[in-house]
């Protein structure tokens, strides 16, 4: 455990507007082509969203960050949307874009984009609106206890998201592994969950934070899924181009998959 402790200190020094600049800013949110990262994730969350088969009451986001983009397509299909962090810092960021308060980062490329391909006519601000109505609870969570959100959780999601979290707060492969069967405690039976993550990345920098990463690749992920019971409907991997990879991580791609929990016999 003094390892994941560990893992909690260094995250004592997480700075949010730093990690926001290094990876959600130009160049890695260029949204005049397909082909950058940001765009990538945008469209493997809207495409999801689409089949039509991820819907319900609540869905819970793992380990939101101060990010707010992996909810954009989820905001017709469910009542309420759940947003959780283990730092106060990002939970802050959160409530203050719920709250549409000054000064805080700009979404609204993202969310014009996410309008734009999903294809409804929907207007941004709609959109931007709609996700502030339905976020409303933002929680603390710990990925490493077998209750994540201890009492606060009435009754398993629908569906869960996850972006660029288990992998980053774990020590090492059994770690992340624990933590996937950890918050696959909040998902009911036959619920669906869209995880994105780093393939083969060990470290990312955030301000004065260099966090450490537990490197994983396709395969580790695909067994970490498989030993947690879950059916793989889609996995994606994006390999990260050179103009891309710009010293504030050292990672070598994304992952996204949409997996689903086996409903009770």
């Amino acid at each position: 455990m003094s390892s994941i402790a560990a893992v909690g200190e260094s995250y004592q020094k997480f700075n949010p507007r730093a990690y926001l600049q290094n990876n959600y800013m130009p160049p890695r949110a260029d949204f005049s082509s397909e082909d950058c990262v940001v765009p990538w994730k945008l469209r493997c969350l809207a495409e999801a969203f689409a089949t039509g088969d991820i819907h319900g009451r609540t869905l819970i986001d793992v380990g939101s960050g101060p990010t707010i983009y992996q909810l954009l397509s989820a905001c017709d299909h469910f009542e309420e949307i759940v947003a959780t962090d283990y730092l106060e810092v990002n939970r802050e960021v959160l409530r203050r874009w719920v709250q549409n308060e000054p000064d805080g980062f700009d979404w609204s490329p993202y969310i014009k984009h996410a309008c734009r391909i999903e294809g409804k006519g929907e207007q941004w601000k709609e959109k931007e609106q709609k996700l502030r109505g339905k976020l409303r609870q933002i929680l603390p969570i710990d990925v490493h206890q077998p209750e994540p959100l201890g009492s606060q959780l009435c009754q398993p999601a629908d569906a869960l998201v996850s972006t660029f979290c288990l992998e980053a707060v774990s020590p090492d492969r059994p770690s992340f592994e624990r933590a996937l069967r950890n918050v696959t405690t909040l998902l009911q039976p036959g619920g669906h969950f869209l995880l994105i993550g780093a393939l083969e990345e060990s470290f990312y920098l955030a301000g004065e934070a260099k966090l450490s990463v537990v490197p994983v690749s396709e395969a580790d992920v695909k067994e970490a899924l498989r030993k947690s019971g879950y059916h793989i409907h889609d996995f994606r991997a994006y390999l990260m181009p050179p103009g891309l990879k710009i010293g504030v991580d050292d990672v070598s791609g994304v992952f996204f998959v949409h997996a689903q929990k086996p409903p009770v016999a």
